[in-house]
C-alpha cells in the first residue's frame, strides 16, 4: 500500500519535476495529502532551512555528533538541528516521549545508539520503540568497498533490506511456566509483503538487478515461510529483477566465501542484524557505513550497524565516517544534493586519496584527523557560498 500511494505521489509531482523543479524524498513525505494516512503534519522547514531532530545518544554518539554539526557549519548546510538528549539511566520515558514528538515533528532525524542499561521487565529497548512508533519498517544498508581499505574482499557493492519493526524485535516474552521462557517472532503478511514490494521497488529505482529473500523456512515453516511466500509472489510483479532466495546459515557463510554473488538482500529483522554485521566487518568495520529508517512519513538516519563501535568516548580515535555518510543520506532525502555531494565527495577523497584512517581501519589518524581533512576538501567547493543550488 505504502508504495502504492508513493507512486501516486510521483505522478503528482511529475508536472512539477517537468517544470524544472526538484521534488525530494521529505517533499513527497510530507507535503502530499494523498500519501498521508493521518492528518496532515507541520513541517519544520523555514526560509528554505530544514530542522533535523538530533538524537546524540551514549558512548561516543555525542562526539560524533559534534563532528556532524562542525561540517555542516563549516559547509553552510541549510539545516538547523532540535537536539534531544535522552539519559540511558532514566527510569521514566518522558525523554524517550519528547524524542519522538521531536522527531515527528521534523519529520527527520539523525541518531546515535540509545541505550537502554535496564534488564528489568516491562522496559523497552529505546531504539526499537523509537522504530515502532514512528512504524519504520525498513532499514537500508549500503556495504560498498573503499579501494585503501584492507579487506578480506575488494569490489563488493550490496544492499541490504531489512524488515526494522517486527520478528524477533517484537518484545514479546514470557514465562509460562517457571524456567520455561517463550519468545514470540511476529511476521504478518501486510509488513511481509510491504518490504518485499519496498525493496523490489528499490531494486528497479537503482539499477539494481537481482534481490535474494533470506530466511529460515526450512525450519519455521510458518513464520518464515510467509516471508519467503511474499518475496516469491512479489517478484511475480518484477519480471525485470531476477529472484533467487537463501537460508540465513548458507548465506552467512556464502557471504564470506563470495559476497559478489548478492545485488539486493531483503531479510527479517534478526538476519538483517546479523548479515550487516557480517557484511560490514568483510569490508571494513563499523564505522564506515550508514544506516537508513524509512517509514510512510518519517525518516531516521544512523550509523548502519546501530553501534556506536567499540572507540572510547573522549579518546579522539572514533571513525566519524559512518555517522558523516549518514548526515549525507540525510541531505540527500532532504534534497539537498549539493551540500551532500560536497561532504561524500571530501569523505571519498578523505579515505581514498589521502589515506587518512582511525585506528579501526589499521590506520594512525585520529578523529580530529578525519574531520579536519574533509573540512580543508569542502573549502576547496567554497560549498559555504552555494546556498542556492539545491533550490
Amino acid at each position: 500500500m505504502a508504495l502504492r500511494l508513493f507512486r501516486r505521489s510521483q505522478e503528482l509531482v511529475t508536472p512539477i519535476i517537468k517544470r524544472g523543479c526538484v521534488v525530494s524524498a521529505f517533499d513527497l513525505q510530507h507535503k502530499n495529502p494523498i500519501q498521508k494516512k493521518v492528518d496532515q503534519i507541520p513541517v519544520a522547514q523555514y526560509g528554505g532551512r530544514h530542522t533535523a531532530t538530533m538524537l546524540p545518544g551514549g558512548g561516543i554518539g555525542p562526539e560524533l555528533m559534534n563532528y556532524v554539526k562542525e561540517v555542516f557549519r563549516f559547509a553552510g548546510v541549510p539545516v538547523d538541528f532540535e537536539i534531544v538528549d535522552i539519559d540511558p539511566a532514566s527510569e521514566g520515558n518522558e525523554d524517550l516521549e519528547y524524542a519522538i514528538t521531536s522527531m515527528k515533528r521534523n519529520g527527520v532525524a539523525i541518531k546515535g545508539n540509545i541505550e537502554t542499561k535496564s534488564e528489568e521487565l516491562g522496559v523497552i529497548s529505546r531504539n526499537v520503540a523509537l522504530r515502532n512508533e514512528l512504524d519504520l519498517y525498513v532499514n537500508v544498508l549500503h556495504c560498498k568497498s573503499y579501494n585503501a581499505i584492507p579487506a578480506h574482499h575488494k569490489n563488493v557493492d550490496i544492499f541490504i533490506i531489512r524488515q526494522n519493526t517486527e520478528g524477533e524485535y517484537a518484545m514479546l516474552e514470557h514465562e509460562s511456566v517457571k524456567g520455561v521462557v517463550e519468545s514470540m517472532k511476529i511476521v504478518t503478511e501486510e509488513h511481509a509483503y510491504r518490504l518485499a514490494r519496498w525493496a523490489f521497488e528499490f531494486a528497479r529505482n537503482n539499477g539494481r538487478k537481482k534481490v535474494t529473500t533470506i530466511h529460515k523456512a526450512n525450519i519455521m515453516k510458518l513464520a518464515d515461510g510467509l516471508f519467503l511466500r511474499a518475496g516469491r509472489e512479489v517478484a511475480k510483479e518484477f519480471p525485470d529483477i531476477q529472484h533467487n532466495d537463501m537460508i540465513i546459515d548458507n548465506c552467512c557463510m556464502q557471504l564470506v566465501s563470495n559476497p559478489h554473488q548478492f545485488d539486493v538482500m531483503v531479510t527479517t529483522n534478526l538476519y538483517g542484524s546479523i548479515t550487516s554485521n557480517v557484511l560490514c566487518g568483510l569490508v571494513g568495520g563499523a564505522g564506515l557505513f550508514s544506516g537508513r529508517n524509512y517509514g510512510d512519513h518519517y525518516a531516521v538516519f544512523e550509523p548502519g550497524t546501530r553501534n556506536t563501535g567499540t572507540a572510547i568516548a573522549g579518546k579522539n580515535i572514533a571513525n566519524p565516517v559512518a555517522m558523516l555518510q549518514a548526515a549525507v543520506d540525510m541531505l540527500y532525502h532532504l534534497g539537498h544534493r549539493y551540500h551532500a555531494d560536497c561532504i561524500s565527495d571530501a569523505i571519498h577523497k578523505t579515505i581514498e586519496v589521502d589515506g587518512i584512517h582511525t585506528p579501526d581501519l589499521g590506520g594512525q589518524n585520529s578523529s580530529t584527523d578525519v574531520v579536519q581533512n574533509i573540512l580543508q576538501h569542502l573549502a576547496e567547493k567554497r560549498t559555504y557560498w552555494q546556498h542556492g543550488k539545491d533550490n
